[in-house]
């Protein structure tokens, strides 16, 4: 291999530019094994929540490769590099200059077509993932030095984008992707460029995982049961003994890095006499009695009869929904604000006059929901292990704010995307042609009067995206008759109609934001709850929030 000569200094420094390019925000995922779902598809997501992430889409194709060819691990390699011209790439031609090659590895005979954009995301085979950063608690002085072991001392190569990258260049299933990720980390060791560590959801339709990455050569992965649904929200949630995994009389199967219990013994931070289980998420990220309300949100909502309090320090790693899950119901999750709940962020005061839950986010003590206003896009990927390969795996692809926005599938395999998808910057003017612009110009333009507004919203979406499900479902069974006599014609089909949808949408939403803008342009009148809860002499608490 060759390593450039200033890799340890750029390792050395890449923590310390960290505070100052990564966003403040941070990314939910969501597993739902092939036997928890309405149709006995697997699916995955993540809301990718970031202030700063590129939103371009591309395809990037695969390649047959010649013995002795190689390809580069880049850090922060998607970091507003241009990839419309792959496989040539200038890394150097990035925002932040801090792209750069650490090493060449050797390219397989064959690689494979993905969608790459802030995370790259599903292949050609039907192989998908997500992730969701984590970190090490910080709160005492053993967080403090675990932290420093994992992510500067024995701080790697791999960051999260090339690991999924490579991953997905040459998945032909889910655990072979998973194998692939985990052999990287046992070379080249996990590099904290993206922000520490990271969980990972993985499917291929038949298999479906949860994977964890500690930092330096650490990780376990875990398959989530056919029956179960998991869920990642920035804190690593491994606790089950992996020399005896059995949690809730369920027995996972789980597959660790060779170190993952003696690298810890070493440290000093496990004893193995002490006859206590290994709770990884404990001793590697610090993480004891720290209840995450998005995790008991999303098992909430899928098994109330679980009856979960919303404060626990730990869930089970995945639960058995009450009901069969379908895309819908997971976009609904996706885009959630504890409506219904006494954290719902549409009610009360810091709503502001019309109940805008992305208003206050993030004020007084209201914990963080689901769907945020920061969200890039959110990808539900779907795979229906039945089908023929190029087709099997369909992302339901949506930017801004989940609940206010859209779905429209995309495959890889596709012959090509709208350019809606590769243009832009949120660094640069506000464009008509960009998707990602259209879509948060219309989040915007709702946040003037949300309750009134999201009638508009879900009067064109409702119906409309009820309709794509079923004609997308349909036609991918017309392909599936169609492809052994005329491959190409069945590819080309749906190729045509995931074209032309997201086309469609776009032009609605673009419609709908000028109708909108048009509605509200004016300052509308406030609610008369509103004009008393403001008014002194009507609330004379409010002389506290006008800080008289």
């Amino acid at each position: 291999m060759r390593i450039r000569r200033n890799l340890i200094v750029l390792v050395s420094v890449a923590v310390m530019l960290l505070a100052l390019t990564t966003a403040s925000y941070a990314c939910t995922i969501i597993a739902v094994g092939n036997k928890a779902t309405v149709d006995g598809s697997a699916i995955i997501t993540h809301n990718d929540d970031s202030g700063v992430a590129d939103f371009r889409l591309w395809i990037l194709k695969g390649a047959e490769h010649k013995e002795g060819e190689t390809r580069p691990i880049v850090i922060d390699s998607h970091d507003y590099i241009d990839f419309s011209k792959w496989p040539v790439v200038d890394y150097t031609k990035n925002r932040n200059g801090r792209a750069m090659v650490l090493v060449d590895i050797p390219q397989p005979k064959k690689t494979y077509t993905y969608f790459h954009s802030r995370y790259s995301f599903i292949n050609e085979n039907g192989v998908a993932m997500g992730e969701s950063t984590t970190s090490v608690v910080q709160s005492n002085d053993y967080g403090k030095a675990v932290r420093k072991k994992l992510y500067d001392t024995d701080e790697g190569m791999i960051d999260c984008w090339n690991l999924q990258d490579i991953a997905l260049e040459r998945a032909t299933t889910s655990r072979e992707a998973v194998m692939i990720m985990g052999d990287l980390i046992n070379e080249y060791g996990w590099n904290v460029t993206g922000g520490g560590g990271e969980i990972m959801d993985i499917t291929d339709g038949t298999e479906t995982w949860a994977m964890e990455f500690f930092g330096a050569k650490i990780w376990v992965a875990t398959r989530v049961p056919d029956d179960m649904i998991w869920v990642g929200a920035n804190t690593h949630r491994f606790n089950i003994d992996p020399r005896n995994p059995v949690e809730n009389g369920v027995t996972y199967e789980v597959i660790t890095s060779p170190n993952f219990i003696s690298y810890a013994v070493e440290n000093g931070w496990y004893d193995p006499n002490s006859g206590k289980p290994f709770r990884a998420s404990e001793i590697y990220a610090n993480r004891v009695n720290a209840h995450n309300k998005r995790e008991w949100r999303v098992f909430d909502l899928v098994a109330p009869s679980l009856k979960l309090p919303d404060n626990a320090p730990e869930y089970p790693y995945c639960v058995k929904p009450d009901f069969k899950l379908s895309v819908n119901d997971i976009w609904k999750i996706s885009g959630d604000h504890y409506e219904g709940t006494q954290y719902d962020l549409t009610k009360g005061p810091l709503a502001g006059p019309y109940g805008d839950p992305l208003n206050n986010y993030g004020l007084g003590s209201r914990p963080r929901p689901i769907g945020i206003p920061a969200t890039c896009y959110l990808q539900v990927s779907q795979i229906k292990s039945w089908l023929p390969t190029p087709f099997r795996g369909i992302v339901w692809y949506g930017y801004g704010s989940v609940g206010h926005s859209f779905l429209t599938p995309l495959f890889p395999a596709m012959e090509k995307l709208p350019d809606l998808y590769g243009v832009g910057s949120r660094y640069e003017i506000y464009r008509r042609d960009s998707g990602w612009w259209i879509n948060t110009g219309v989040q915007a333009i709702i946040g003037l009067n949300y309750a009134d507004a999201m009638k508009y919203v879900n009067a064109l979406r409702e119906p409309k995206m009820a309709n794509v499900y079923k004609q997308m479902a349909e036609l991918q069974d017309i392909a599936a008759k169609m492809y052994a006599a005329d491959p190409k014609g069945a590819v080309s089909m749906l190729s045509e109609y995931c074209y032309n949808t997201s086309v469609g949408w776009f032009n609605d939403w673009l419609k709908l934001g000028d109708e909108l803008m048009a509605k509200y342009w004016r300052q509308t009148s406030f609610p008369t709850w509103w004009k008393d809860w403001t008014n002194p002499a009507v609330n004379t608490e409010i002389v506290k929030y006008l800080g008289k």
